[in-house]
């Protein structure tokens, strides 16, 4: 598929997970044709990073499902603190743990998955919706129980796939990506190398790199480079030089809509875009 024909798919109003962490190995090709497109009144779901900021800055989001947005070397992500100042969306913030088990729960089709994180913290305080249950074994335990994280659809980006859907990190973590496609009706992978299946299960392909399986995914996507800014290791590290001068602009409106108009313009594809990047750190030099 193409980014614009994943985007097709999506519909407003939907609940999308958006994998990777952070500032690392976000699907940016698939945000950036997202935010191309027509589509709002989104429910994220995400370990943030630029998407959520980049969406949050467009408008197109009514409530996010977060453990944090952040840019890593820069610890909050600009977008996401100027839309949680104007309360632009719904936010519900857990614990990273209860995250995960969020997702867990939804990939195995439970309705709830039983959790110690979060007990004696503000997270229970400002999420009122959230439950305990109580262990019916001699213990009696308390746990909160972490609901899961069911989505419509999820957009990952990895190293290597092949045709068929199965996906390949070769980074240092694999995140949650496998979870997040797990717990989707449908599951898009972008990826930075389109491969033969032989290639991924070849000679010095550990087991444990073959994170997502075909079972689980919808579309296939080839975008390389399709992560930046944020970082695919090995493929390329994070552009901190473009990341430092995205947080810059989204500091002032004007500055932010010149970055918008030459950068991510709604006529725009990833070639547009990645020769804007060339030409902008060639003037750098």
């Amino acid at each position: 598929m193409t980014p614009q024909e994943v985007v097709g798919e999506l519909r407003s109003g939907m609940t999308v997970g958006i994998g990777g962490w952070g500032s690392r190995r976000k699907p940016m090709a698939l945000v950036r044709a997202l935010l191309r497109s027509p589509v709002t009144d989104l429910t994220v779901v995400s370990y943030g990073g630029p998407d959520v900021g980049l969406l949050a800055a467009a408008g197109r989001i009514s409530r996010l499902v977060t453990a944090f947005v952040t840019l890593d070397s820069i610890p909050l992500e600009p977008h996401y603190r100027a839309a949680r100042q104007r309360g632009d969306f719904t936010l519900t913030e857990i614990d990273e743990a209860m995250f995960m088990w969020g997702l867990h729960a939804a990939a195995n089709r439970l309705p709830f998955l039983p959790v110690r994180a979060g007990l004696g913290s503000d997270v229970m305080r400002v999420n009122t919706g959230l439950r305990t249950v109580t262990s019916p074994y001699e213990d009696g335990e308390e746990f909160v129980a972490m609901p899961a994280l069911r989505m419509d659809a999820a957009l990952v980006h990895l190293n290597r796939a092949d045709r068929w859907g199965n996906g390949q990190y070769l980074g240092p973590d694999p995140y949650f990506d496998d979870l997040f496609c797990e717990a989707a009706d449908t599951a898009y992978v972008s990826c930075e190398r389109l491969v033969e299946t032989a290639e991924l299960t070849g000679t010095g392909a550990a087991p444990q790199t073959l994170l997502v399986r075909r079972h689980a995914v919808t579309g296939v996507v080839e975008t390389p480079g399709g992560a930046h800014f944020t970082s695919c290791a090995p493929d390329h590290p994070r552009d901190e030089a473009f990341q430092r001068a995205y947080a810059a602009a989204a500091a002032d409106p004007v500055t932010w809509a010149e970055f918008g108009a030459r950068f991510l313009p709604p006529d725009g594809d990833e070639r547009r875009y990645r020769e804007a990047v060339r030409l902008w750190h060639g003037e750098r030099r």
